[in-house]
């Protein structure tokens, strides 16, 4: 069975729904759809013909930076609707996705206890810490974040964020929500043709969604991922197994892991910085200079950088910053690329930056083409950046 574009692939993990389960989670997404794609951008109107011109009156110039425009805006009524609306969109969203996680959750840890045959392994540490940047918030509003467990070998978590995700996207991240590993093979493949990983390390790998596509597309490489949530690791793994991916799946902090020095060619992330405190971002870029052998090239995936943007633009693309329960988001758009090589260890010359087009084509006529906060993968770009040792 070939997944559909209109439609996320009914892999063996998924939790079914009733007609009505997936009619509320089809209405979350058309509904998040229309805040990003027909209210967001009056908010730019608002702006411009309100907020601006008073700003300049009062102050005699224009707003110098995104946080002088949040706190113009805050008190808008337009501004506060939009932000009420879209803050409702992702509480409902996860509550859509909880519902027919509860009612099915003993069958879902069944077949994620079920014997595998693709090869994958899955090794969990039971006495590994949670970081506190995790535990100390619900990541993205999810309820219980990525580690909470509520039953014996509970999967709960993967389960609700694997259907989240892609309402969240709207359907832009693909039927097998890879878009972002998807972007960063085509992005290797096309400025580093000749290069063939043969060990493959994915930080933070949560389900596993864009784990895969790298044994899909580097067969002969042996592909590990990790992360901090045993619920993720479990889901990841069975899902992958379902999928005929033979992956290596261990529960690891990446700012300390057991790897032996040396011993990837490559090592991404998608979308781990973000949610990762700055100090924890220090140790991990430390973690990816030991473990990558000479040559080996380690690549982040992210939304862009603010230094790249808009004033205005980057005020949107920040809300999630304060109003969805992403606290490391602002900092995660305002790192030096060479800055954090360096201080790493790389040598800061072979750093780099690049925005890489979507994988997913199929996505393009949904897209708004506008980085904001609800909209994670309407920009139809990643910006990716990174090092090579």
């Amino acid at each position: 069975m070939q997944p559909q574009d209109h439609e996320q692939f009914a892999h063996a993990l998924l939790p079914e729904t009733t007609v009505d389960e997936f009619s509320r989670q089809e209405f979350v997404k058309s509904y998040k759809l229309h805040l990003a794609s027909q209210v967001s951008p009056n908010t730019k109107v608002v702006y411009d013909t309100q907020i601006k011109p008073a700003f300049e009156k009062e102050h005699g110039r224009p707003p110098k930076n995104r946080h002088e425009i949040r706190k113009a805006m805050n008190g808008n009524n337009h501004y506060q609707t939009w932000s009420s609306l879209l803050r409702t969109s992702q509480e409902m969203m996860w509550k859509s996705c909880q519902v027919p996680v509860a009612r099915q959750l003993d069958k879902l840890v069944s077949v994620a206890k079920a014997p595998t045959s693709a090869g994958g392994t899955l090794t969990l540490n039971p006495d590994l810490e949670i970081p506190r940047y995790h535990t100390a918030v619900d990541i993205h509003c999810q309820p219980g974040g990525y580690h909470t467990e509520m039953v014996k070998d509970d999967v709960a978590a993967g389960a609700i964020y694997d259907r989240g995700v892609y309402i969240y996207a709207m359907g832009q991240l693909g039927p097998m929500n890879d878009d972002i590993g998807g972007s960063i093979i085509a992005y290797l493949k096309e400025t580093r043709a000749d290069f063939a990983p043969k060990r493959i390390l994915d930080l933070g790998c949560s389900a596993a969604h864009s784990t895969v596509p790298y044994k899909l597309h580097y067969p002969d490489a042996e592909v590990c991922g990790v992360d901090v949530a045993a619920p993720m690791l479990r889901y990841a793994h069975a899902r992958s197994e379902s999928l005929g991916v033979p992956i290596h799946l261990s529960q690891q902090n990446a700012e300390d892991m057991n790897f032996e020095d040396g011993s990837f060619d490559l090592i991404v992330s998608h979308i781990l910085v973000h949610e990762t405190s700055s100090a924890a971002f220090r140790k991990i870029m430390k973690e990816c200079h030991r473990l990558l052998a000479p040559g080996g090239i380690v690549i982040h995936a992210e939304t862009p950088a603010y230094k790249a943007m808009d004033d205005f633009d980057a005020f949107i693309l920040d809300w999630d910053t304060y109003n969805n329960n992403e606290p490391f988001w602002s900092k995660s758009h305002e790192i030096d690329p060479p800055s954090a090589a360096k201080e790493a260890g790389f040598d800061p010359a072979k750093s780099f930056e690049a925005m890489a087009p979507s994988a997913y084509e199929a996505a393009k006529a949904k897209r708004t083409n506008v980085f904001q906060g609800g909209d994670f993968g309407g920009g139809g770009f990643w910006y990716l950046y990174g090092v090579q040792k």
